[in-house]
């Protein structure tokens, strides 16, 4: 976490006790359209591969769990907590979920779309191949601050 985002996560709890898991990250490709999106409450939920979670040796997000969300510049411009966490299937992932994450027309249709040329982009970096079996790590969070 950088010196902004702890500064900020610091400051929003000032002498309160501190929940112990916070990550200060960016959404996906287009880091401020999304967190614009999360900030106007129409993205509430978020998807990552399960395999980069195993690749990098990162544990899987839970409901204690707390984010300081980024802009393009490494800005921190929010802070959310996870409410609830599923692995699925992305070919299961419901119609719902694909809704809350809030992106382009709001589509099922769209959602599928946009997260088949991420995966399948993200996936040949690491020397892995898109399936639309790929296990995802569907994560709905609220909102808690913002900047």
């Amino acid at each position: 976490m950088n010196q902004a985002s702890l500064d900020y996560w610091n400051n929003y709890w000032k002498e309160q006790e501190k929940p112990e898991r916070v990550t200060a990250w960016q959404f996906g490709g287009s880091p401020d359209y999304l967190a614009q999106l999360v900030i106007d409450g129409v993205k509430t939920a978020t998807c990552s591969g399960h395999i980069f979670y195993e690749v990098e040796n990162e544990p899987l997000p839970t409901t204690e769990d707390y984010s300081v969300v980024l802009n393009s510049k490494d800005e921190p411009v929010a802070i959310i907590k996870t409410v609830d966490v599923q692995i699925m299937p992305m070919n299961e992932v419901p119609e719902e979920f694909a809704i809350s994450e809030g992106e382009g027309d709001r589509t099922y249709q769209y959602w599928w779309d946009v997260h088949v040329d991420f995966f399948t982009k993200e996936l040949r970096e690491i020397g892995r191949e898109y399936s639309e079996e790929m296990l995802l790590v569907c994560e709905r969070f609220e909102l808690v601050d913002v900047k």
